[in-house]
């Protein structure tokens, strides 16, 4: 956990503001640099004068087009939702259940409903509520698996790191398979009966011929999920389970 919380209160000062700023740029742009052309000029004012609180900032910072150029449109889908993980809701992903649940969602849905779906939801009214700045959540939690905390550092490296640094996943196949990130060398080999695979079944994608079956299937190992999916979004398909094959 940081070892400070911002929080915004009806007492603080235009500098107390300005540090709580900062800190939303800091956590969910993933550490970059903003430049003045860049801020959300409108927001912050909205900020201060308590018109706006810390969660919808948060959500504004989210779906400006700084996030979404560094994160939706120049990361693979996986890694960009581990990162809105990371950045909104302060941890990793706790199953595979979770990661397809907000891909398909972006898929289906759009960009700025996933977007919601994390700042609305009830981990981050009890995590942070109203006017705490999402911070790494990276101590145990009550009804948390230990696991998540293993992989929070796989996504998150300490300060020095800047997000958009890394554009593929850091978790696809720990989650995928339900393991510990530690366990990268006995990561199992394309196509080895160890692999776990998984079934993503999507609507018939743009280009295909009117045909009575409206749904198509693919079986993919763990390690070739991501460029999968990708290659369905740019087919024009879209998503509409994924299921672990016991």
């Amino acid at each position: 956990m940081s070892d400070y919380i911002y929080e915004l209160w009806p007492t603080s000062s235009s500098e107390d503001v300005q540090a709580i700023v900062r800190a939303v740029y800091k956590q969910v742009l993933g550490n970059p640099h903003v430049m003045e052309s860049e801020r959300l000029v409108t927001a912050e004012s909205q900020l201060a004068d308590g018109s706006m609180s810390v969660r919808e900032f948060v959500r504004a910072v989210a779906k400006s087009d700084f996030y979404r150029t560094r994160y939706f449109e120049s990361c693979a889908p996986y890694r960009f939702t581990e990162l809105n993980f990371q950045h909104i809701l302060g941890r990793a992903p706790d199953s595979q259940a979770e990661v397809s649940e907000h891909i398909r969602r972006c898929n289906e849905a759009g960009y700025d409903a996933d977007i919601d779906s994390y700042v609305d939801s009830e981990d981050y009214q009890q995590a942070f509520g109203e006017n705490i700045v999402p911070y790494a959540r990276d101590k145990s939690e009550v009804g948390r698996k230990q696991v998540v905390y293993n992989r929070n550092f796989a996504v998150n490296r300490g300060p020095a790191q800047v997000s958009s640094a890394v554009k593929s996943s850091q978790l696809v196949y720990a989650i995928a398979t339900n393991s510990a990130n530690k366990i990268t060398t006995a990561k199992a080999t394309p196509g080895s009966v160890t692999e776990k695979r998984f079934k993503i079944r999507t609507t018939a994608a743009k280009f295909d011929s009117p045909r009575r079956v409206s749904f198509n299937e693919y079986i993919v190992s763990s390690t070739k999920m991501t460029p999968q999916i990708q290659r369905i979004q740019r087919s024009g398909a879209k998503i509409v389970s994924i299921t672990e094959i016991k």
